[in-house]
């Protein structure tokens, strides 16, 4: 979330730049400032009131010593008075805290200087493009068509066992989801990451941490007689790690990424979209957290971005890097760059991968801080990226790898999966 300090320094330029978000603050940050101004101000009269209460509690002995009975009886009904009045004050004190809290919770991130204007995907800006589209053959057909012929994904079996958007992969499908999990893996242990095995369930204040809670709450399944929450990605439970935690500035950057199973309710997704792997509502995916000093987060951006890059090129897809504009940009992103492949067989862009520097939104939900020798403890600055989600790679794959034969392998994933050929 945003500091308060933020605000109160600049709360023009802080309803300016959520503008660019298509988030109107003007009566939030309002009043965010009228919520810490009774804050202050209780805060000063409790303080005023603290000190006259120690004062008059020290003169109660004195006038007991010197004699003066009635006097210090006084003073004793007054200091009474004045407790209850402290309690009073309390109260005030922690309902505007708590009110505060919950009016910073729904103020979106600062969009970065270099987020593009504009309101939906059509506005955003594409980056670069690589990779060579595909020319199919006469009769290749969808990736749904695919994992049919090839008994590979069976969407009905997902529907029996569970209900629409949890498939069941079968042999060589299988396969191929554990060979590109290692390939992620293996990829990103090579670029410097730390693996970690995170849980799959989290609770709220890990939810709160890293910006899905309140934001995202009814797109997350919750348990609710444990009250945690299945995770929609491993960005969660690996950045929440370093909730509540001060880290040298020398531990810094810390590189993780993580293999997890994710969930999305994905409620209100309607149509072609929806079709086979399209969205899902539990698959895999592979991902890469930094936590980073703020003067070097967008260079960690940049690598990150290169870094996915690399991902792509190595299975031989088409691709295209987009700078998301302020419309379309998460609650909790500065800076956010999408990529996308080419299906061939259904002639569109799927989306695989979003490479986001949080700055120090999620920072200070988190606690999550460094400190240089010397120095007070500073927030860190937070990034997370898809490195990457399973799905749409694989609905790729299968359709603009497709030929008369079968489906043809790339030539890195093939130490991984074993086989050359789905056929």
């Amino acid at each position: 979330m945003l500091t308060l300090q933020t605000i109160k320094e600049n709360p023009e330029e802080v309803i300016r730049r959520l503008a660019t978000k298509y988030f109107d603050g003007k009566e939030t940050i309002a009043k965010v400032l009228e919520v810490d101004a009774t804050r202050r101000s209780t805060q000063m009269q409790l303080d005023a009131t603290l000190a006259e209460l120690n004062t008059l509690s020290k003169n109660i002995g004195q006038m007991m010593k010197e004699g003066r009975k009635e006097e210090a009886d006084a003073t004793r009904n007054r200091v009474s008075e004045m407790k209850e009045g402290v309690k009073s004050m309390e109260t005030e004190m922690k309902a505007c805290e708590d009110e505060l809290q919950t009016l910073l919770w729904t103020i979106p991130n600062l969009p970065s200087s270099q987020v593009p204007a504009g309101r939906t995907p059509e506005d955003n800006v594409v980056e670069r493009t690589g990779g060579a589209m595909p020319e199919l053959f006469d009769g290749a057909v969808p990736h749904w068509d695919l994992a049919k012929r090839y008994d590979l994904i069976d969407f009905e079996l997902g529907v029996k066992i569970t209900g629409a958007g949890f498939p069941v992969y079968k042999g060589k499908g299988a396969r191929l989801q554990r060979a590109l999990i290692n390939f992620f893996l293996d990829n990103a242990r090579e670029a410097g990451y730390l693996e970690v095995q995170p849980p799959y369930v989290v609770n709220a204040a890990s939810g709160y941490g890293t910006g899905q809670l309140p934001d995202k709450e009814g797109q997350m399944y919750h348990c609710t007689v444990d009250d945690l929450y299945l995770i929609p990605t491993a960005e969660v439970p690996v950045t929440n790690i370093y909730r509540d935690v001060i880290l040298s500035e020398n531990d810094l950057p810390i590189k993780n990424t993580a293999y997890s199973a994710c969930f999305r309710r994905e409620a209100g997704s309607y149509g072609k979209d929806v079709r086979g792997l399209n969205r899902l509502h539990q698959f895999d995916k592979v991902e890469i957290v930094q936590i980073q000093h703020p003067d070097k987060s967008y260079e960690s951006l940049t690598d990150m971005v290169n870094y996915v890059q690399t991902l792509i090129e190595k299975l031989e897809l088409p691709w295209r890097i987009l700078r998301l504009c302020g419309g379309d940009m998460s609650f909790t992103s500065a800076l956010t760059f999408d990529f996308e492949v080419y299906s061939a067989a259904q002639e569109r862009w799927l989306e695989v991968s979003s490479v986001s520097n949080f700055e120090s939104y999620q920072a200070n939900r988190l606690k999550c801080r460094f400190r240089s020798e010397g120095n007070k403890p500073q927030l860190c600055h937070t990034l997370n990226g898809s490195a990457l989600a399973l799905p749409r790679i694989v609905a790729a794959l299968l359709e603009n790898h497709q030929t008369p034969d079968g489906i043809r392998i790339p030539k890195a994933l093939i130490p991984y999966t074993g086989f050359e050929m789905i056929d």
